[in-house]
């Protein structure tokens, strides 16, 4: 009787041509056996019924330290590695005269089996395997006679083996000797610092052990002598990339505690690199992948969100230069551009906008409400929250950095499906935020519409400004002038030929709801802070504030309006917070500070506070501090530090004496402005009349109506 082995590397993609298979072996009398990767019972439940199936043992059934081997191996290995560690297949491959692979992933493990049992036939496929069988019973005696030389496993067979044996017994002497265990040794720990830093070690096999061995020591709790072995490592490296790989845990780890790691760039620089390299072989996939990694290096929230500083806002063109220097960075800068010029919409019908809506609409709720009442414009909202259009935003920044690697990609066209009827329905887009659906807007081509975007503080932090096509956008929005300055400076090529028009619309805000009388004269010592959610608002310089005041008067108390901090976030929001917990426990029990927490009614909680304070290290524009200079407050603005002594920032945008540089300055006006009922609240007059009459959206709407209702300006 002939018997024959099948080995099965992934699921059929049509069962029912296997099993019309195994019913014709069945009628030729032959035996058939089929061992797969997978779980026949669940996956091919049709053809247990026909023919002996057997599952491989999986990682799970044969250890850790084999997962460990699986995980390191070739994918095209790995059905060999758990089919040669299993009895069953070694006695029946024994007695099989025909071996098959079913498809690619079965080819390495069939060969490995002919090459032990050579008297079998070996074949890819269905067809071959039933001619193999004709063959064979068309003539038995013919392979009754067994030949010398298919007596016994091959020579190539045996010296695979001894060469696979000898191979993992060096690797599991290396991965024992550099394991988290033996890293508890200091004599280890020593003898892989000088093997590692030793001169004359090749390239990779230094950056493979460091990598291993740094990853044991801290796992084994000896983080100083892991960043010292790294450090030395890398100082024998040549390769930026070699050096990158080697720093990136130390760097990865000083990030998530909140540092500025010393190393920062020499990593983003690696990750760059090797991305570069995969570009020029046209692996825009795996170069994505790097890209995207230098990204969450460079832009991660510890440096520039959850700190009082951000080496970008100190040096944007500096800290920015490894990417915009980059032929990566060129790649993603290089413009699409788009097939016809935006036109102005014809007289004779509506003026047609398309907002983008759903994701953030905390700021874009006047304009919407102000051009769906507008005659001769109708308004569509594309929103992004719709079940439709969520998958073309799955996945988002990978499958944009492909894009802009390329320069095309199948997504586009998806977007194009998705969006593409009400782009080409619109006079005018509008994006509110530049992020991931500003970015994606510019995959694809956007006719004769005219595209505007808004970009608010936040984004000028992240990779999103990279990653979107300024030439498929005609005008970008600010809010204010220090923020435009940040941003031309961060993405150069806003400010080329084929960049956006720019400019400066204040938010669009009600300011006139917050018009309420302060009926108590009390209500002069009392300041107040609205919004203290981020480490960026720095509450602790409104505390210091409070102590200053109050060391020469205590009825000055602070009121704090908003959600508290976000402690989840991140280890930096963390030591801020608990510094913050401390600063108001030492205050907060003698009176001089009232916490609200989050209100929807700040207007009514701005009745009893004379004094608003705009404490941040940064700001865009600070509409909490507004509404409450509209209200009568008098505003105290800190010379926000990211934007300190610069061409703008807040002493350009607020009249010159409401802002102030240290915390005994801020005390010093406090004091002045109300020193008498009178003076505050002429002071508190003053402040509203201007807010009113400069950033009312009563007044503001008219820059709006120049910018989207009136044909562009010819210069960018």
């Amino acid at each position: 009787m002939i018997e024959v082995l099948v080995v099965l590397g992934a699921v059929p993609a049509r069962v029912a041509v296997l099993t019309d298979a195994l019913t014709q072996f069945r009628a030729l009398g032959v035996t058939v056996r089929i061992a797969t990767t997978f779980d026949p019972v669940e996956k091919i439940p049709a053809v247990t019924e026909l023919a002996e199936v057997h599952q491989l043992p999986t990682a799970a059934q044969l250890g850790p330290r084999f997962g460990r081997m699986l995980k390191r191996a070739n994918p095209a290995r790995r059905p060999w590695l758990r089919a040669q560690r299993d009895p069953w297949i070694r006695r029946h491959a024994k007695r099989a005269d025909v071996l098959v692979a079913l498809d690619v992933k079965a080819l390495h493990t069939v060969w490995q089996l002919a090459q032990r049992h050579r008297r079998a036939d070996a074949v890819h496929g269905i067809a071959p395997a039933l001619q193999a069988v004709q063959r064979r019973s068309a003539d038995p005696a013919r392979y009754r006679r067994h030949r010398l030389s298919t007596i016994g496993p091959s020579p190539t067979a045996l010296t695979s083996t001894t060469r696979s044996q000898t191979i993992d017994l060096a690797k599991r002497v290396f991965d024992l000797s550099t394991g988290k265990r033996a890293m508890q040794l200091a004599p280890v720990r020593w003898f892989w610092h000088q093997a590692v830093t030793a001169p004359g070690v090749p390239e990779r096999l230094r950056g493979v052990a460091a990598r291993r061995v740094n990853r044991s020591m801290r796992r084994a709790g000896h983080r100083d002598s892991a960043n010292r072995l790294v450090l030395a490592a890398q100082r024998r490296m040549r390769s930026v990339a070699a050096k990158g790989q080697v720093l990136s845990p130390m760097v990865e780890a000083e990030l998530k505690e909140g540092q500025l790691p010393e190393h920062l760039k020499t990593v983003v620089k690696g990750q760059l690199q090797m991305a570069e390299g995969h570009l020029k072989k046209r692996r825009t996939g795996q170069a994505a992948e790097h890209v995207v990694r230098a990204f969450d290096l460079m832009f991660h929230r510890n440096l520039h969100f959850d700190g009082l500083t951000s080496p970008l806002a100190a040096d944007p063109a500096g800290f920015l230069a490894p990417l915009l220097k980059s032929e990566v960075g060129k790649a993603l800068a290089t413009p699409q551009g788009r097939r016809t010029p935006a036109e102005f919409p014809p007289a004779d019908r509506p003026h047609r906008m398309l907002f983008f809506t759903g994701i953030n609409d905390n700021f874009i709720g006047p304009i919407l409400d102000r051009y769906e009442a507008t005659p001769g414009v109708e308004v569509r909202r594309l929103n992004l929250v719709e079940e439709s259009i969520r998958p073309v935003l799955g996945n988002g920044r990978m499958r944009l950095t492909r894009h802009r690697l390329a320069g095309s990609s199948e997504h586009a066209r998806r977007v194009q499906e998705a969006w593409g009827a009400d782009v080409a329905w619109a006079d005018t887009i509008f994006v509110d935020w530049c992020n991931l659906a500003a970015a994606m807007l510019t995959m694809i081509d956007p006719g004769s519409a005219r595209v505007i975007i808004r970009l608010h503080s936040f984004e000028a932090f992240t990779w999103w400004p990279h990653l979107t096509d300024w030439s498929r956008v005609d005008d970008l929005v600010f809010v204010s002038e220090h923020l435009r300055d940040l941003a031309l400076a961060a993405v150069p090529r806003l400010r080329g030929p084929e960049g956006p028009r720019t400019h400066v619309i204040a938010n669009a805000m009600d300011l006139h709801r917050y018009v309420l009388p302060k009926p108590s004269a009390e209500a002069r010592f009392m300041l107040g802070l609205v919004g203290l959610s981020a480490v960026a608002k720095d509450p602790r310089w409104a505390l210091e504030v409070l102590r200053e005041l109050r060391r020469r008067d205590d009825r000055y108390r602070l009121k704090l309006i908003g959600d508290e901090l976000r402690t989840s976030l991140g280890p930096g929001v963390a030591r801020y917070a608990e510094e913050l917990a401390a600063d108001l426990a030492e205050l907060e029990p003698t009176g001089a500070v009232v916490r609200t927490g989050r209100t929807e009614d700040v207007p009514g909680a701005l009745t009893d506070v004379g004094v608003i304070l705009s404490t941040s290290v940064r700001e865009s524009f600070h509409c909490g501090l507004v509404e409450g200079a509209a209200s009568g407050a008098v505003p105290v603005v800190r010379d926000w530090p990211f934007f300190a002594g610069r061409a703008h920032g807040a002493r350009t945008l607020f009249p010159s004496d409401w802002v102030v540089s240290t915390p005994a300055e801020a005390a010093q006006r406090i004091l002045d402005v109300t020193a008498s009922e009178e003076t505050w609240r002429e002071a508190g007059r003053a402040a509203a009349s201007h807010v009113l009459g400069e950033w009312d959206w009563s007044v503001t709407h008219k820059d709006f109506d120049r910018l989207v209702l009136e044909p562009p300006a010819a210069t960018r």
